[in-house]
C-alpha cells in the first residue's frame, strides 16, 4: 500500500434521514473540508410495512448517489468509501438494492455495523475536540440508530447502537406532524426503554465531559440559543421549554422557531423526545454541540488506510491474541495464500490480497472453540464478531472464506461465481492443504492459473516424497471438477 496520502479524500454516508457528500484535503496528519453535499431524502422513512424499501425511495436515492457520482469523478477508487448504516442495516430488500446503488454512485458501498458506526463517530468528535486524556461522552442522534460513545483522546472505551432515530420516533409518534402531550410521552418512555439497560455503564461517573453530534444536535443547540430556551449548549431545563412552544403549536407546520431549518423541522419532535430521554437517563446536566462525527471519523479511518495505519491490521492481530491463533502456522498459511492468490490472478488489487491475507491469519479462530469443524466455528465468530475497521460486507466476506478454506466445497458454491472470490477461495484452500502438516518443511515451487481450466503446477518428485499431500490433492480436484470448475494438472 502507499505510503503517501492521497491529497483528496470523499465519503459518502447513506443515512436514514439525508445522504451527505463530504471532501477533504489532507495535508500532513490533518483533513481539511473542501466541500460537502446534503440531500434530505428520509431514506429510513421509505420502508413500508414489510420492511422493504419502497420503489419511490429507491428512486429517490439513486437519482441522489448519481449526482455525488459527478462531483467524485475522477477521484481515485481508494481515495473515496461510501458508508450506509441503519436503514440499509434493516430492510429487508437491502442487499438486492445494494448493487444498484453502487452502479449509481460508481463506487463499492459498505454497510457499517452499529458499533462501526460508533467507532467512526467517536474517531470524528476526537478529531474535532481539543487532545484530552478527560473521560468523554459522545451522543449522536441519526435518523435511524443513536450511538454512544465512552472515550479518551483518540481511543473510544465503550460504543453502543440503539435502534431508536429522530425519523422512526417521529413516524410512530407524531404522524402527520401533529404535536400532542401523548405523542411526547409515548416517545420520550420509548427512547427511555431503550437507554435505560446502558445507564449504568453510561452515566455520570464514566465521564467528564458530555458532547452531542449530528444534526439533531447542532439542531436543537441553535433553536435553544436563539430562542432564549438555553443560555449555552443543551439542558433539561432548555429541552423542557422547547417542547412547550411545540406543544403549544400543535402542529410541526404552525412552529415558528429561530434557527428552525425546513429540512429539520420534519423530525424535530423525534429528536427532541431521544435527546429528551438521553440527558434523564444518563443523568446529563448538560451536553454541548460537536462537529465532526461520521463524515469526518470515515475520512480519517480511510487516511489511516492510506498510509499504513489500518485499524483493521490492529483489530486482525487482536484476535491473534484473543483467540490464542498459532501465529507461525498462521503465517505460513498466509504468506502461500497470497503468493498463489497473485500468481493465479495478477490483476488482484491490494484490497482483495489483504483480505485474504487476513482470512488466512484468522482461519483457525474457530480453534478457540473446537477443532472439530473450526472452519464453522470461525466463520460464525467473524461474522458476528464487533471488528473495529471492519464493514458487514468485508466481515461477510472473511466469514465466508474461513468457511470454505477446508472440507466440502459445495457448502460455498454459490459464492464461486464471483470471480475474485473463487481465485481467494482456491488459493486459500491450497494453502491449508499445503502446509497440513503444520511445519516449517521446505515447499516446492507451485505454479497456479486460472483461466477456463484450473492449471496447477507441483513437482511430481516432491509429491512421490509427499504421498499424503497428493492424496488430498487429488480429493480437492475431484471437488472443483464435480462443480463444474475443471483441472489441468501435468502430474496427474
Amino acid at each position: 500500500m502507499s505510503t503517501t496520502p492521497a491529497a483528496t479524500l470523499a465519503v459518502v454516508d447513506l443515512g436514514s434521514n439525508s445522504f451527505r457528500l463530504e471532501i477533504g484535503r489532507v495535508e500532513g496528519d490533518q483533513i481539511y473540508r473542501l466541500d460537502t453535499w446534503r440531500e434530505t431524502l428520509r431514506f429510513g422513512a421509505g420502508l413500508d410495512a414489510q420492511g422493504r424499501i419502497k420503489t419511490s425511495a429507491m428512486k429517490a436515492a439513486l437519482q441522489c448517489l448519481a449526482r455525488f457520482r459527478e462531483r467524485l469523478a475522477g477521484l481515485h477508487p481508494s481515495a473515496v468509501r461510501a458508508v450506509a448504516t441503519n436503514t440499509f442495516r434493516v430492510a429487508k430488500n437491502a442487499r438486492e438494492f445494494l448493487p444498484q446503488a453502487e452502479h449509481a454512485l460508481g463506487f463499492p458501498i459498505d454497510v457499517i455495523g452499529g458499533h462501526e458506526e460508533a467507532r467512526l463517530i467517536y474517531l470524528g468528535v476526537a478529531h474535532e475536540l481539543p487532545r484530552s486524556l478527560e473521560p468523554r461522552l459522545v451522543v449522536d442522534i441519526g435518523g435511524g440508530s443513536t450511538e454512544f460513545i465512552i472515550g479518551r483522546g483518540l481511543e473510544p472505551e465503550r460504543l453502543e447502537s440503539l435502534k431508536i432515530g429522530c425519523v422512526g420516533v417521529t413516524q410512530r409518534f407524531f404522524p402527520g406532524g401533529r404535536l400532542t402531550a401523548a405523542g411526547f410521552e409515548g416517545a420520550e418512555t420509548a427512547a427511555r426503554v431503550e437507554i435505560e439497560p446502558i445507564a449504568r455503564e453510561f452515566g455520570p461517573g464514566h465521564w467528564r465531559e458530555a458532547y452531542a453530534s449530528s444534526g439533531t444536535a447542532a439542531a436543537l443547540a441553535e433553536i435553544l440559543e436563539q430562542n432564549g430556551f438555553s443560555s449555552g449548549g443543551i439542558t433539561p431545563a432548555g429541552l423542557a421549554r422547547l417542547k412547550k412552544r411545540m406543544l403549544a403549536a400543535r402542529h410541526i407546520g404552525r412552529l415558528s422557531l429561530h434557527a428552525l431549518k425546513p429540512e429539520r423541522a420534519p423530525v424535530l419532535a423525534g429528536g427532541l423526545a431521544i435527546m429528551a430521554a438521553a440527558v434523564a437517563e444518563l443523568g446529563i446536566d448538560r451536553i454541548d454541540p460537536v462537529g465532526g462525527a461520521l463524515r469526518l471519523g470515515v475520512l480519517y479511518d480511510l487516511l489511516g488506510r492510506t498510509i499504513d495505519a489500518d485499524v483493521r491490521g490492529v483489530t486482525v492481530a487482536r484476535f491473534v491474541d484473543r483467540y490464542s491463533i498459532d501465529r507461525a502456522h498462521a503465517a505460513r498459511v498466509a504468506a502461500l495464500a497470497v503468493v498463489l492468490f497473485r500468481r493465479a490472478l495478477p490483476s488482484a488489487n491490494a484490497e482483495s490480497v489483504q483480505l485474504l491475507r487476513w482470512a488466512a491469519t484468522l482461519h483457525e479462530i474457530g480453534m478457540s472453540v473446537s477443532h472439530i469443524g473450526f472452519h464453522k466455528h470461525g466463520a460464525y465468530i467473524l461474522q458476528h464478531a464487533d471488528m473495529p475497521g471492519f464493514s458487514s460486507g468485508e466481515q461477510s466476506r472473511l466469514a465466508l472464506l474461513v468457511f470454505g478454506c477446508r472440507g466440502g466445497l459445495a457448502k460455498v458454491e454459490a459464492a464461486l461465481d464471483d470471480s475474485p472470490m473463487r481465485v481467494q477461495l482456491l488459493a486459500l484452500r491450497l494453502a491449508v492443504l499445503f502446509h497440513h502438516a503444520r511445519a516449517a518443511i521446505a515447499l516446492p515451487k507451485i505454479r497456479l492459473k486460472v483461466a477456463r481450466r484450473i492449471a496447477l503446477a507441483v513437482s511430481p518428485r516432491w509429491l512421490a516424497a509427499h504421498p499424503l499431500t497428493a492424496h488430498m490433492l487429488e480429493k480437492e480436484y475431484a471437488q472443483w471438477e464435480a462443480l463444474g470448475y475443471p483441472w489441468k494438472s501435468p502430474h496427474r
